[in-house]
């Protein structure tokens, strides 16, 4: 694993932050972009019931000659939620994906995806290897494999998890005040900071006569039913074509995989990594590192921004002259 570079950070904070609307059929997709108008385009993907505001104290440390999105996913943050009926899964995130580099008009950009948003990154690089220039991985390898033998049980949680949700559903959201819906989230999030928490609170809460509800749509906490194998995974993996930065937090996620499959699943895809000759490093932090301490990351996403966006940019415009 790599050393930290001796990297001078730039700033985008003297761009102005707007927020980013994307029209889909069942609303609404949100977000907020910082960076020049005609910076190189970075996709900004969040973790599981997080939201855009994930990305709020790393991005004004990275390169300025970017412009980065950072995005609700359906059902998270001020997105709206998916239509009644139906489920949550990284095929309807990839597409999603599909959907707003659409509407941006994008023919080629880069990623930095934080757990949840390091697998849909990972699975539209190798759906669509040719609009992808760079993958950040953030406390993520790009792929959740299982046993074959667990699909079925998993499968079965999920559709019946939402069947029940749907039987449920007049049931009234938890209303809390906003100092007991920050005691909540820590609660479930006991290595993230307080800032932290308030920054994910942003967009995570919706008033109400009151109170405060948690704006992200339930049915995101249910078992997303589409799994694959380690096989599966592999192939997908070999199909992306982009450079791949992966930060792993010496206390996040992937140091807490015990099982013996995920022990296999994590020396693979390590393995593969090294094979690609794709960079690897281990910080200090847990697994919201970027948001508790985004300036222990932000030197190795900046470096590699750098050498394989930014300065590849510049090398393909002199051709192209």
């Amino acid at each position: 694993m790599q050393d930290s570079p001796n990297t001078e950070m730039t700033s985008t904070t003297k761009y102005a932050v707007s927020e980013l609307s994307v029209p889909v059929t069942w609303g609404n997709l949100k977000g907020k972009v910082w960076g020049p108008v005609h910076g190189r385009p970075v996709l900004c993907i969040h973790g599981w019931a997080d939201n855009c505001g994930t990305f709020n104290a790393l991005i004004p440390l990275l390169p300025e000659e970017c412009r980065y999105f950072a995005i609700d996913m359906a059902g998270h943050g001020l997105s709206s939620h998916r239509p009644p009926g139906a489920f949550y899964s990284f095929p309807e995130y990839v597409a999603d994906v599909r959907r707003v580099v659409k509407y941006l008009q994008w023919t080629k950009f880069s990623f930095i995806g934080h757990s949840m948003g390091g697998v849909i990154a990972a699975q539209f690089s190798a759906l669509y290897p040719e609009m992808v220039e760079a993958v950040v991985q953030l406390d993520v390898l790009g792929f959740l494999p299982v046993d074959a033998k667990e699909i079925p049980g998993v499968m079965k949680q999920g559709i019946d998890e939402i069947l029940q949700f749907e039987e449920m559903a007049a049931m009234k959201e938890k209303v809390y005040t906003y100092e007991k819906a920050v005691e909540r989230l820590l609660a479930v999030n006991p290595t993230m900071t307080e800032r932290s928490v308030e920054m994910i609170l942003e967009r995570g809460l919706t008033q109400v006569e009151g109170g405060f509800v948690f704006s992200r749509d339930r049915r995101v906490n249910f078992r997303n039913i589409v799994k694959m194998t380690l096989e599966i995974a592999v192939e997908m993996m070999s199909r992306i074509k982009a450079p791949v930065l992966i930060i792993v937090a010496d206390k996040g996620i992937l140091e807490r995989g015990s099982e013996v499959n995920q022990k296999r699943a994590i020396s693979t895809f390590l393995q593969l990594y090294n094979d690609r000759n794709d960079t690897v490093v281990k910080v200090t932090g847990s697994h919201h590192v970027h948001l508790d301490n985004p300036e222990v990351v932000a030197p190795f996403i900046c470096d590699f921004l750098k050498t394989k966006v930014l300065s590849a940019g510049i090398l393909e415009s002199k051709i192209t002259q």
